[in-house]
């Protein structure tokens, strides 16, 4: 049988036949945790003298069932006692743990089918040969962790096989508390008795997992944690076991309590519901410490493979959690011949730790700094939807909105200036070419030097030198913009040349100009932003080439805005383009009132056209073969249908292509809805509506409440409109 020796760098989950090349051992151990596997090969370091022969094997790699039934012919059969340590139950391994069960009966074989949660199985005890109460201790050393429980494990495992060993039973190791480096775990009480600690400049919980701390595998936390200290914040490493548990639920909600964080940080998957960040006014970011690999990560735009993206990324969001970035990847550490085993270890990525801890500090200096004076720059959308009209959003009236949001932010204490009185005068104080707000190129080039060298030489593959550039005039570039106190109101250069706007707008590989990048540095270092409010959906900033999710240095979307804090009011009937920009700018995202309709919305074929639509985005990284089967079925149903004409597709057109038309025109019909104007950020269109009313009124908290630095709560937006109040 002549199968794959190892598994490409790949961000498909896709099983395929491959032969671990190992050889028979007395002790066989499984698991699909990493932490379970490194923490066994270090505890048999320790024990090699009492111990017989070991195998240590991933379940990743035992998927297909041609890999299993191969291992088992070379490597199971033959041993005397097999451990498997099952994540997620029996259907995630149906097949193995059944072909296990029959041999270990017919060979005579001990076998522990344990559970890799904290919940005991009777499914797979049942499929076990050793005795439950010996399944129940085993599980303990595993539960317990450690490298004294698992070296105890590994001794207990040898008796099962025939070797006699002292063993000790399982020991206690704290299942939540605070991990400091070099001491390992120590109790809040104790580190609120350190005087030692830099509290006053703010305190940073960081949630991560038990597992990681008792495999010794925290070099991603220990990294943010240094990155933080450097910039004279006070970081907290906190360990749980998850956040679903009902212990770790009271004592995350008892360290906030009692550290009041400015932010918190963590690193926990999935999402945690049960209120557990609800009793903070902090906001959560979301720091991802991958199981994709680093190779795989860097070599794919998709950024993230798609169990990756749905723990980290997708689900963490319904707890409305801001994606802050990713300090590291899996990696494998050199192969234990004795083992038959590679172990991986999560490598922590310097450049990504200094970027994720540079969001935090952002953020914590726009809570801790007061609103007299705190700077805003409010970036006004220019989407290229209806011809002649500048500052241009879905559904909402840009200019008018900037007004409303400068009147509320006087009232709420921030420095305003003189505001014009209509929003004639404000488009006029935008263009007004006496007083053009300039980034001289000698700080471009300055700051263009510290980025990565792809960013610059991508943009003068594309456009040429920086002074080539349209909005480059007398030595700087020029910006549509205006000061009105502390707030800078601005629309950004185009992204491409305004001939080719509309089709350079979602382009996924056309770089900015050189203007759009020296926008983003001139907000960063001459305006000194303390935040961006993106007033409506949907600007250029978040589609710019790069990952579509785990940014690297080089992405664009970093490159313009840093990590300035980004806030964006967003029409709240397109979920799948807020998306965008939560995963790739890091965008607090606060829904806002559609236009009230006067005529029907999309519907009938169109409409079943758009959730296919919506569904291809949401499986485009998640589910590869489901993202192709919708593809296929989008194009055919608009030919079907007759609306691929309407949307222009040649008969002979690529799918891709035909995908990107069939997208363009759906927004353009969403467009075309008749509606009663537009609306105005935080004012509601009926003044004798509560639920209108109401709904105006948690605009305005709720951006003024994400500009404060603190938490916007999790869930969806109103709009009466539609029946949701």
């Amino acid at each position: 049988m002549h199968l794959l020796q190892t598994s490409a760098a790949t961000l498909d989950d896709i099983a395929e036949p491959i032969d671990l090349g190992q050889t028979p051992g007395d002790i066989v151990v499984l698991s699909f945790t990493d932490s379970d596997l490194t923490g066994l090969a270090a505890a048999y370091a320790g024990e090699l003298e009492h111990l017989p022969t070991v195998r240590l094997a991933h379940l990743r790699d035992l998927r297909h069932p041609m890999s299993i039934d191969l291992w088992i012919e070379t490597v199971a059969q033959h041993a005397k006692v097999i451990v498997v340590r099952l994540l997620g139950g029996l259907d995630w391994w149906p097949y193995g743990a059944e072909r296990l069960a029959a041999v270990a009966r017919e060979r005579g074989i001990a076998l522990a089918v344990l559970p890799g949660e904290d919940r005991d199985d009777e499914r797979l005890f049942a499929l076990s040969t050793v005795p439950e109460a010996d399944l129940k201790t085993l599980l303990s050393y595993f539960r317990e962790g450690g490298n004294a429980n698992l070296r105890s494990l590994l001794r207990r495992l040898a008796c099962l096989a025939g070797t006699p060993c002292d063993v000790s039973a399982p020991q206690v190791f704290p299942r939540m508390g605070v991990y400091r480096l070099g001491e390992g775990a120590t109790g809040l009480d104790a580190l609120l008795a350190d005087g030692s600690r830099n509290a006053e400049c703010g305190t940073i919980p960081i949630l991560f997992y038990r597992a990681s701390l008792l495999a010794a595998d925290t070099g991603p936390i220990d990294g943010l944690c240094g990155a933080l200290s450097a910039r004279g914040l006070d970081p907290v490493p906190l360990f749980v076991p998850s956040l679903k548990d009902p212990e770790a639920i009271s004592f995350v909600r008892g360290a906030f309590e009692r550290l009041a964080p400015p932010v918190v940080v963590t690193t926990t998957a999935f999402a945690a519901g049960d209120g557990v960040f609800d009793g903070c006014d902090a906001p959560v970011l979301q720091a991802v410490i991958a199981n994709t690999r680093r190779e795989a990560w860097a070599a794919n735009p998709r950024g993230l493979g798609p169990a990756d993206l749905s723990m980290h990324v997708v689900l963490p969001e319904l707890d409305g959690r801001v994606l802050v970035g990713t300090l590291g990847f899996k990696d494998t550490q050199e192969k234990d011949e004795a083992l038959g085993f590679a172990g991986f270890v999560s490598r922590p990525e310097p450049d990504r730790i200094e970027a994720a801890a540079d969001k935090i500090a952002a953020l914590v200096r726009l809570r801790t700094t007061p609103r007299a004076e705190r700077k805003i720059a409010v970036v006004l959308p220019d989407y290229p939807g209806a011809g002649g009209r500048a500052a241009y959003a879905v559904g909402l009236d840009v200019p008018a909105s900037v007004l409303a949001a400068l009147s509320d932010f006087r009232d709420a204490g921030y420095a305003i200036g003189l505001v014009p009185p209509d929003v004639r005068k404000l488009l006029e104080a935008l263009d007004d070419g006496t007083r053009e707000p300039a980034f001289a190129l000698d700080d471009y080039v300055a700051q263009l030097a510290r980025l990565p060298d792809a960013v610059g030489e991508a943009m003068r593959a594309a456009w040429g030198t920086p002074e080539d550039d349209p909005d480059f005039r007398d030595g700087a570039f020029r910006f549509r913009a205006a000061p009105f106190g502390n707030v800078m109101v601005a629309l950004p250069p185009d992204r491409g040349n305004t001939c080719d706007r509309r089709s350079d707008y979602h382009d996924p590989v056309l770089p900015p100009r050189h203007a759009l990048l020296a926008f983003g540095l001139w907000l960063q270092h001459a305006v000194e932003a303390d935040a961006v409010l993106h007033l409506g959906a949907h600007g250029t900033l978040e589609w710019l080439p790069g990952n579509a999710v785990a940014l690297t240095a080089a992405c664009f979307p970093e490159a313009v805005l840093g990590a300035l804090p980004v806030f964006y009011p967003f029409i709240v009937s397109n979920p799948g383009e807020a998306a965008q920009a939560k995963r790739r700018v890091a965008g607090v995202t606060i829904g806002h009132l559609p236009p009230p309709l006067t005529g029907t919305e999309m519907s009938g074929a169109a409409l079943e056209l758009e959730q296919l639509v919506d569904e291809y985005a949401i499986a485009d990284g998640l589910d590869r073969r489901r993202r192709d089967r919708l593809a296929s079925l989008i194009v055919d149903k608009a030919r079907e249908t007759g609306l691929a004409d309407e949307a222009g597709l040649a008969r002979d057109e690529c799918e891709q292509e035909a995908l990107r038309k069939i997208d363009t025109w759906l927004c353009d019909l969403k467009d075309l809805a008749v509606k009663d104007g537009l609306h105005t950020y935080g004012r509601a269109p009926v003044t004798d509506d509560e639920a209108w009313l109401s709904c105006a009124e948690a605009e305005r908290v709720a951006l003024l409440d994400a500009l404060d630095g603190k938490r916007v709560a999790a869930g969806p937006a109103g709009a009466p409109s539609r029946g949701r109040r």
